[in-house]
């Protein structure tokens, strides 16, 4: 199995050295239904989950979602509904439009809530190191906690970004660059403390609750060990997310490297800019299952894009996937098709080199139009090739 690194910029092989290969992938803040960019990022993972499968590896597959945070808590006050009321349907959703994609569930699927008692634990952790440190609240009430990134030799090694490069991103992806009393404007918040009109936790940090980065960080040590295979989620989390994460967990592990490889998708973009709850400019999965979209047409449009790629929604990829499938599904129905040996091996392959489903569905099309056109080579064809394309890509057929 070869993915690209994105802290080493280049296509690395990844071979479970520990029993189950390790994947750790940063899942959603539920406060808005799932999107297609969303859709791209966890079926890109599903892939690799399926290849390393295929490869005869046991996967352990661990994903959080984000269930308490500013944006949802902020989304709950604008529209006067309980905050956990709203966690708890969004996630619902979110996990019935993967299952109509036939993404593969986690094997733990982690709420920040859930994992407070983690992150007061690694917290802690860090506390014995030196390398958490109060700054003052900016009104009433206790002070909060922050991590020093300096106290990490590697920061800064998983995006390979420039300080001014992480100045320019920081504060619009919920860093704090100018909060007084940071010792870099760079540190990140670890433990919140309470504030009024928001929830809170007991805890032996003081009543509060977790920041982002560390949530992943604590869940993914906790489920996976100090050093997991791949660390994975959206190009858009490279920094400060992952950045933040890694160091964290570095720095509380000693000597042991957060993950062997960073591994990120494409965005996907709609009038020019990427999708996003904030901007409103969203393609819903929930709305295209609503509307009697086949999900397996949603799969593989996704499917057809390489899941490091950037690209924008245009509604003909639509109708060009729901072809394409109606063409597989007619070539596996006949009796005898084209020989497939080469083809599962191919397929196979392709998936294994940097997951490059585009080149396998071209493979999948070149057997189907064979077939089509009479070859007959090998009885029971069609029912070896639904296999693979239920197994190795998730479309059922």
């Amino acid at each position: 199995m070869r993915v690209f690194d994105t802290s080493t910029q280049g296509v690395r092989e990844l071979v479970p050295t520990e029993g189950a290969a390790r994947m750790y992938v940063c899942g959603i803040t539920p406060y808005d239904a799932t999107h297609l960019g969303h859709a791209a990022t966890y079926v890109a993972f599903d892939l690799l989950n399926r290849a390393w499968r295929s490869a005869g590896h046991d996967v352990r597959y661990v994903q959080n979602v984000t269930d308490v945070d500013d944006p949802l808590l902020e989304r709950a006050n604008a529209t006067g509904e309980d905050w956990e009321t709203l966690a708890e349907r969004e996630t619902a959703l979110f996990r019935q439009d993967m299952e109509a994609l036939r993404v593969l569930p986690p094997d733990a699927y982690v709420g920040a809530v859930e994992a407070i008692p983690l992150v007061v634990d690694m917290v802690e952790d860090l506390q014995a190191t030196g390398s958490v440190y109060e700054v003052p609240p900016t009104g009433a009430g206790r002070a909060d906690l922050y991590f020093s990134v300096t106290e990490d030799p590697a920061f800064g090694e998983v995006s390979g970004w420039s300080r001014e490069q992480m100045m320019a991103v920081f504060a619009d992806r919920g860093g704090d660059p100018d909060r007084p009393g940071k010792k870099d404007q760079l540190d990140c918040l670890v433990w919140q403390s309470e504030r009024p009109g928001e929830p809170a936790w007991d805890s032996v940090l003081g009543r509060g609750r977790p920041g982002w980065h560390i949530e992943c960080s604590a869940i993914a040590r906790t489920h996976l060990g100090a050093t997991i295979d791949v660390q994975g989620g959206g190009s858009d989390l490279v920094f400060p997310h992952h950045e933040m994460s890694a160091s964290e967990a570095q720095v509380a592990d000693p000597g042991a490297p957060f993950a062997r490889a960073y591994v990120h998708a494409g965005m996907v973009g709609l009038d020019g800019e990427k999708m996003s709850k904030s901007k409103g400019n969203l393609v819903l999965v929930s709305k295209l299952r609503e509307s009697g979209l086949d999900p397996m047409v949603i799969r593989l449009l996704l499917l057809g894009h390489h899941y490091r790629s950037d690209w924008q929604w245009d509604e003909a990829d639509v109708a060009a996937a729901g072809a394409r499938l109606d063409k597989w599904r007619s070539a596996v129905a006949k009796p005898a098709g084209a020989a497939t040996e080469h083809v599962i091996t191919d397929v196979l392959t392709a998936l294994a080199t940097d997951l490059d489903a585009p080149f396998a569905l071209r493979l999948l099309d070149h057997w189907a139009n064979t077939t089509d056109f009479g070859d007959e080579t090998e009885p029971g064809a069609g029912e070896k090739i639904r296999a693979l394309v239920d197994a190795a890509l998730g479309v059922q057929l």
